[in-house]
């Protein structure tokens, strides 16, 4: 099956998590990433070594990319970039804040010069604005626009557990990439793209900023919903915690008649609307946990499912690692292979799809450079 980014050439300057994951879609999907490193690599390789000997953030990222080590103090590595951003259809980059300008390649200069090319810069704030020239990471990110604020219980804030700014930046610029590539085609002309991680989690955080500023400020509560009751984690007999998610008033009556067994709280008007419940969430919360609470979690996820009310099982990854809905693929190393969840994405009909392996440390150096310094294809 052909790829829908096949015969794309994809040069990436980058490193750590933002941009490594716009170019993994990009690979993904077909196109040729050749991933540019630093003589000591990128340092998303040395986070840890649990995967098979590798870095996890890294053999997650990294698949299917040729890796290539070039130092841009040095002329002639300069050159070999010069030369391959000239075949690029897209270049993609987050080093820090006026660092590729020094190193030359400036982006009006690249944009004059190889008119055709995509440059997609991924940076903290953004090209312009009085935070322009900060670095920044994905949990300064967190704090600086907010997010942490909600995010947690009430005693604190607290982080998301997973690289959440880095992953919608490097989505965000894998979607402006994708969209430049249609205009491309209409207009044969390139484009110069700039993803900011904190104009990302500012647009993720639109609702809280809204409420803040409505007179009603978010408030952190943990695995429960600010507007809706009951919408919470709420534990088993036998020690499960489920999350149930009660979307309107019809759910609710059928929540307390079938899965409960309480035709008069279903009645109550006291409760009958999401209103009142959240005004008297307490109560609400206590009437639901108590019921939940003389049952098992098999018993109870068969009531839940019978009554068409959404759930999840609380899980963490012992519980994940063996759930029998995870979808995994099979991922090359430089010594060995590793199995990690599959990405979210399915074409209509589509069998396995063959993922190529993760590079070691300037594996492709010399191929590149020969193919690219003597022209040969």
């Amino acid at each position: 099956m052909t790829l829908p980014l096949s015969g794309l050439l994809v040069v990436a300057l980058e490193q750590a998590v933002a941009a490594p994951t716009c170019s993994c879609k990009l690979a993904d999907a077909g196109a040729r990433v050749i991933k540019v490193e630093r003589p000591e690599g990128d340092f998303a390789r040395t986070y840890d070594t649990v995967a098979g000997g590798e870095c996890s953030y890294f053999v997650w990222l990294n698949r299917g990319k040729e890796s290539v080590v070039l130092d841009l103090t040095k002329q002639e590595d300069k050159a070999l970039l010069e030369t391959m951003l000239e075949r690029a259809d897209v270049f993609v980059q987050n080093l820090k804040p006026g660092a590729l300008a020094k190193l030359g390649f400036a982006v009006p200069r690249l944009r004059k010069d190889h008119p055709k090319l995509i440059v997609c810069s991924i940076s903290g704030y953004g090209e312009t604005g009085p935070y322009a020239a900060r670095k920044a990471y994905d949990l300064l990110i967190q704090a600086e626009a907010g997010l942490a604020s909600v995010t947690g219980g009430p005693e604190a804030p607290a982080r998301v557990g997973v690289s959440i700014v880095d992953i919608a930046s490097g989505m965000n610029a894998y979607e402006a990439i994708l969209e430049a590539l249609i205009e491309r085609g209409r207009t044969g002309e390139g484009a110069a793209l700039a993803v900011a991680m904190f104009d990302t989690v500012a647009d993720l955080v639109t609702v809280p900023l809204l409420q803040h500023e409505g007179g009603q400020p978010p408030r952190r509560m943990g695995l429960a919903h600010t507007s809706i009751a009951p919408y919470g984690v709420f534990r088993t007999r036998d020690g499960a915690d489920i999350l149930i998610a009660i979307q309107n008033d019809r759910e609710w009556r059928l929540l307390a008649e079938k899965v409960l067994q309480d035709a008069a709280l279903a009645a109550d008007p006291e409760f009958a609307t999401n209103v009142k419940r959240v005004g008297r969430r307490a109560e609400t919360d206590a009437r639901v946990a108590a019921a939940l609470a003389r049952m098992d979690v098999a018993h109870l996820s068969e009531k839940l499912l019978a009554a068409d009310i959404a759930f999840a099982r609380v899980s963490d990854m012992a519980l994940l690692a063996s759930h029998p809905h995870l979808r995994r693929i099979a991922v090359g190393l430089p010594q060995g292979s590793v199995s990690y969840p599959a990405p979210p994405r399915v074409r209509a009909g589509e069998t396995t799809r063959r993922y190529g392996p993760v590079p070691a440390l300037g594996e492709h150096t010399e191929k590149v450079r020969a193919e690219f310094i003597s022209g040969a294809s």
